[in-house]
C-alpha cells in the first residue's frame, strides 16, 4: 500500500471519514439506550405507585407487598454478573434486546395477574429481564464514545434510573387513578416494546464494531488482535479495579435510602398526606438524578489532563453529601433542614459516573459489560438494595429518624476504598498496560509523542 502524502497511517485517514460521518451515530445509542434504562426503572418502580389500589383488592399486608418490591432488586443483585459475562459472548446488543422484550412482557404479565402469586412470578420475571441491563447497556455506550466522555455518560445512564423511577411512580399513579392499575403496568410495557423495537431497528453489533474500531485507529492505542478476550480475572485482580467495585458500591447506600424512604420520612415528620409526601419525595430523587448527570460532567472535565482526578472527584462528592446529610437529618424540620438534605441528596450519587469510567479505564473492552456487570452487583448489594434494608431494621428499633441520621456514615467506608484506590490506581494502571501490550497487534501502533 501506497504511503499518504500527509504521512499518517493509511488506516487512520480512511478512519477520518467514516468518523465524519458517523458522529451522529454515538448519540443514536446512547439516547436509545437511555429511553430503555428510563423504561427498565419505569416498569420496576410503578408497582409503588399501584401500592394502595392492589392493598385494597388484594387485601395484601405490607410484607407481600414490599416481596414484590425487593424480588426485582434480590434478581438484579443474583444475575448481574453472570448474565453480563453471557453478553460478554453471545453479544451485547441481542443481550440488551432479549432482555428489554422479556422485561416488558413480564410487566405486561403484571396487568394480568389475577393473584398475588401471580404478580409474584411476573416481577420475578421482570427482574430477570433487567437483571444485567445497567451494565451491558453502559459496556455498549462507551465503546462508541472516547474515553473523555465516560464520566459524564456513565453518570447520565445512572441517573436515567432516578427519572424513570420517578416518571413510573407519577405516571402510573395517575394512570391507575383514571383507569385502573392494571393499565400503569400496560402503559410501562407498550413503551419499553416500542422502544426496543427502535433499538433493534437502528443498533447492530456490526455498527459498534465499525465504531470502536474506528475510534482506537484514531487515537493511536494499543489494540489486540482481533477475536482476542481477556481473562476474566482481569476483572478482580487489578486492586484498583476492587476499590471502585467497593467505593462505588457503597456510596450509593444513602442514595438508596433517600430513594425508599424520603415518602415515609416526610409523611411522618412534616405531617405530609402520602401523595404530598410522594411528590415532595420525587423532587429530591430528581436531585438525585441531576446530580450524577452534572457530577459526571465536573469529573470528566476536572480529569482532561489527569485521569487520577476522577477518584479525588469521587471522594469530593462522598464528603460533600455526607456533611450536608449529617447536619440536614439532624437540624429541625423546616425550609432549613430541606435545603441541607436536597444539597446532600444532589451529591449522593455524584461518584457514580466516576466510579464506572475508573472501572472501564481498567478492563478490557472485550470483558465491558462482565465488569460493569461486577460493578452493578456491588451497587446493588452493597448500596441500593442493602441501604433500604438495613435503614428499616434499624428505624424498627430507633424511629425513621435515628436510622437516617446514621445512614449517611456509610460514606466514610466508601471514601476510605476511594483514597485506597486513588493510591492505587498508578499501579493499576500499569498492570492494565502490561494486559494491553502482551499481545498487541503490530497493525496499530501507540503514539511515540
Amino acid at each position: 500500500m501506497l504511503p499518504t502524502t500527509s504521512g499518517e497511517h493509511p488506516a487512520v485517514t480512511s478512519v477520518a471519514g467514516t468518523r465524519a460521518r458517523s458522529s451522529r451515530y454515538p448519540w443514536i445509542v446512547f439516547a436509545l439506550t437511555f429511553g430503555l434504562m428510563l423504561s427498565d426503572f419505569m416498569s420496576r418502580q410503578v408497582l409503588s405507585a399501584v401500592f394502595p389500589f392492589l392493598k385494597t383488592e388484594w387485601t395484601l399486608t405490607d410484607s407481600q407487598l414490599a416481596s414484590l418490591s425487593s424480588v426485582v432488586a434480590l434478581m438484579v443483585g443474583l444475575l448481574a454478573l453472570p448474565l453480563s459475562l453471557l453478553a460478554d459472548r453471545w453479544g451485547r446488543v441481542k443481550s440488551l434486546t432479549l432482555m428489554a422484550v422479556l422485561w416488558s412482557v413480564a410487566t405486561l404479565l403484571c396487568a394480568l395477574a389475577t393473584s398475588y402469586e401471580q404478580l409474584l412470578g411476573a416481577r420475578f420475571l421482570v427482574g430477570v429481564g433487567e437483571a444485567a441491563y445497567t451494565s451491558v447497556g453502559i459496556a455498549v455506550v462507551l465503546s462508541v464514545f472516547a474515553p473523555r466522555l465516560h464520566d459524564t455518560l456513565s453518570g447520565a445512564l445512572f441517573a436515567g434510573g432516578s427519572f424513570g423511577s420517578v416518571i413510573g411512580v407519577a405516571f402510573g399513579g395517575a394512570i391507575a387513578v383514571h383507569l385502573s392499575w392494571r393499565w400503569s403496568f400496560a402503559a410501562m410495557a407498550i413503551f419499553g416494546l416500542i422502544l426496543v423495537a427502535l433499538y433493534r431497528a437502528l443498533v447492530t453489533e456490526r455498527k459498534l464494531a465499525i465504531r470502536a474500531t474506528t475510534d482506537d485507529v484514531a487515537a493511536g492505542t494499543v489494540a489486540k488482535p482481533e477475536g482476542y478476550r481477556a481473562p476474566l480475572s482481569s476483572l478482580f485482580t487489578n486492586p484498583a479495579v476492587l476499590c471502585a467495585y467497593i467505593g462505588g458500591g457503597l456510596h450509593l447506600f444513602t442514595a438508596g435510602v433517600l430513594l425508599s424512604w424520603l415518602p415515609s420520612f416526610f409523611n411522618r415528620y412534616y405531617g405530609f398526606a402520602p401523595a404530598k409526601a410522594g411528590l415532595t419525595a420525587s423532587i429530591f430523587v430528581l436531585l438525585v438524578g441531576s446530580g450524577m448527570v452534572i457530577c459526571g460532567i465536573i469529573t470528566d472535565r476536572v480529569s482532561r489532563t489527569d485521569t487520577s482526578h476522577k477518584w479525588t472527584a469521587a471522594i469530593a462528592f462522598c464528603v460533600t453529601s455526607l456533611v450536608f446529610l449529617t447536619v440536614g437529618f439532624r437540624v429541625g424540620t423546616g425550609n432549613t433542614q430541606m435545603v441541607l438534605i436536597g444539597i446532600g441528596a444532589f451529591f449522593s450519587g455524584g461518584a457514580s459516573g466516576a466510579s464506572g469510567a475508573m472501572v472501564a479505564n481498567l478492563t478490557h473492552s472485550s470483558v465491558r459489560a462482565s465488569a460493569m456487570g461486577a460493578l452493578a452487583v456491588a451497587y446493588n448489594l452493597l448500596g441500593m438494595a442493602l441501604g433500604p434494608f438495613v435503614v428499616g431494621v434499624l428505624a424498627d428499633r430507633l424511629g425513621l429518624l435515628g436510622a437516617l441520621q446514621l445512614s449517611p456514615l456509610v460514606y466514610l467506608g466508601a471514601i476510605a476504598a476511594l483514597v485506597a484506590g486513588k493510591r492505587l490506581y498508578p499501579a493499576g494502571v500499569r498492570k492494565f498496560d502490561a494486559l494491553m501490550t502482551g499481545q498487541a497487534s503490530p497493525k496499530v501502533l501507540r503514539p511515540t509523542s
